[in-house]
């Protein structure tokens, strides 16, 4: 705080309480004052009440300055006039350490239990998992949802449909690394509109989805020459590149024919934080048995995943 300021606190408050133990005892009962008098204020209320001028019981006046007195007291031994620090020295940032590091030895009692477990053994484990959730909630539901179904932008963690592979391994990875991922505006690069509609009809063709505007075959060329290097030939995606399928009408961004309009004309960005800075490898671990638990993750014991559709036009 500037000094001046601090000076001009700390006179205001100490003017203040002095200015309160003035009137406090201006209206203590003086010697051989009768505690009840038939003197009135002037205040009259419904025609006939009125309010009596009797001083204050020495009983309720020693409260108010024993009260007094304390606020003094906590004025010497904490902050409150200025930049005085008080004589115990307690600051809100220290109070806050000394909570936050009684917290993390708390929270390292519980996670030691969990360490040198892979996600896989710690999703077997259901006290794990409602931990998982439990960090799931904190960390992860504002984009992917309290249900870890997602919302346009922000993938499904349920079903069977990964950008970059569903594998125990690979979900790990995003949780810890992060990912980015972009997929360039084409506009200019097609010729225009004209062609942005060429792709498009091509690419809903993929998905068993007939429009009634563009070139198929044109998309088709175009489709092989610029966009086949991320989505493959077959359009079936890469998970290395996170480049989706486009052949199961699950769609990141929303199905609708306007929103993949949009998204191959302009483009779209995409970012997954880190979070193994952040929250450390046992609850990074932990967040991954969680999300194997909700069933999509590609395990070596399941059978060929089935697609759902979904953002149908």
């Amino acid at each position: 705080m500037n000094p001046t300021v601090a000076v001009i606190v700390t006179i205001v408050v100490l003017l203040n309480i002095a200015a309160l133990m003035y009137l406090l005892f201006g209206l203590r009962r003086r010697p051989g004052e009768e505690s009840v008098t038939t003197e009135t204020t002037g205040h009259v209320w419904d025609e006939d009440l009125r309010e009596l001028n009797n001083p204050l019981p020495r009983w309720w006046l020693w409260l108010f300055v024993i009260t007094t007195i304390f606020g003094l007291g906590y004025l010497v031994a904490y902050p409150g006039l200025g930049n005085y620090r008080g004589t115990l020295g307690w600051t809100s940032e220290r109070e806050h350490a000394e909570q936050s590091a009684a917290a993390d030895r708390l929270l390292e009692v519980t996670f030691e239990h969990y360490e040198h477990h892979s996600a896989l053994e710690l999703a077997a484990n259901p006290e794990a998992v409602r931990i998982g959730r439990n960090l799931f909630v904190n960390n992860c539901a504002a984009c992917h949802g309290s249900d870890a179904r997602g919302a346009p932008g922000f993938p499904n963690l349920t079903d069977h449909d990964w950008l970059w592979g569903g594998t125990p391994e690979a979900i790990g990875e995003s949780i810890a690394q992060g990912r980015t991922s972009v997929m360039p505006a084409w506009k200019q690069a097609l010729g225009g509109d004209a062609g942005v509609e060429d792709v498009l009809r091509y690419v809903m063709s993929l998905s068993g989805r007939d429009l009634p505007a563009g070139d198929i075959n044109s998309g088709k060329a175009k489709f092989t020459a610029i966009c086949s290097a991320c989505h493959g030939a077959d359009g079936r995606g890469n998970p290395v590149l996170g480049a989706p399928n486009l052949t199961d009408q699950i769609w990141l961004n929303g199905g609708a024919v306007a929103t993949v309009r949009e998204t191959i004309a302009n483009g779209r960005h995409a970012e997954m934080p880190a979070h193994l800075a952040r929250l450390g490898k046992t609850r990074v671990d932990l967040l991954t048995a969680y999300v194997i638990s909700l069933g999509g993750a590609q395990l070596q014991s399941q059978s060929a995943p089935t697609k759902t559709k979904q953002d149908a036009p």
